[in-house]
């Protein structure tokens, strides 16, 4: 696949603790942008922050909490990147969605081995 110049970047901040029929939701996320053939899907885990529950989530020891914020981040063209929002609208109960226009500059993947 080759992915250049203008595409759209979809953000999705969701907690490390959030689930889909018993599994993480990141997982099933990744699973489902992979399944719908998106360029590629990274899932970031924060070490602090914050959403609309206002309630901090941090790794520090004395807070323990253990629902830490993740953001999963995919690229693609904006087309494919909106047909893939109504999976998002199924899975996603609380968290928050971003879509940006982006420029991508280099997008390869490894080698075949042989």
């Amino acid at each position: 696949m080759r992915l250049n110049g203008r595409s759209t970047r979809l953000s999705i901040f969701i907690g490390e603790d959030d689930t889909w029929h018993h599994k993480p939701l990141y997982r099933e996320i990744v699973h489902r942008a992979h399944a719908a053939g998106l360029a590629g899907a990274t899932v970031l885990r924060g070490i602090e922050g914050y959403g609309a529950s206002s309630r901090i989530h941090t790794t520090r020891l004395l807070s323990l909490s253990g629902d830490l914020p993740l953001l999963i981040v995919i690229v693609d063209a904006d087309e494919r990147v909106r047909a893939f929002l109504p999976q998002l609208a199924e899975l996603i109960s609380e968290g928050m969605v971003l879509i940006d226009e982006v420029e991508v500059v280099r997008y390869v993947g490894r080698a075949p081995q042989p």
